[in-house]
């Protein structure tokens, strides 16, 4: 997992354009906003609301840049082996076979609100694509 930590000015200049992204692709993967809220790892809906309403004024803190990171990692990576961006995007969704899903959905791991559940699903399809 990543330990590294953005400054204040590089933050500021990441969060708008994650939070726009990982809003776009929780839309593509038909997700509600309670789930949306705990990929973020947030708890209070105001922020979230906040957040969604003007992303551009928003400062992240590493922990939800590192979410929305594995995010947009998950979502390139689908989009790379599952080239039919409708099935890319169903997948999460799917019953998974795999040990690490335990016959429920990728988005059933993810949603534990856990960073370490995002990073392994980030993995898992990693190692899929090759690039393990």
């Amino acid at each position: 997992m990543r330990s590294r930590s953005l400054g204040l000015q590089k933050r500021k200049e990441y969060g708008g354009p994650a939070l726009q992204a990982f809003f776009n692709i929780g839309k593509a993967w038909g997700l509600n906003n309670g789930q949306m809220k705990t990929l973020l790892g947030l708890e209070n809906e105001s922020t979230y609301y906040n957040w969604k309403k003007e992303p551009t004024k928003v400062i992240l803190g590493n922990d939800t840049l590192e979410r929305i990171s594995y995010v947009l990692g998950i979502y390139k990576a689908l989009q790379i082996l599952l080239p039919n961006p409708e099935i890319a995007d169903k997948w999460v969704n799917l019953p998974n076979k795999n040990p690490l899903f335990n016959n429920q959905s990728p988005i059933q791991r993810m949603l534990s609100g856990q960073v370490a559940d995002l990073y392994l699903v980030r993995r898992y399809l990693d190692a899929e694509r090759g690039g393990w």
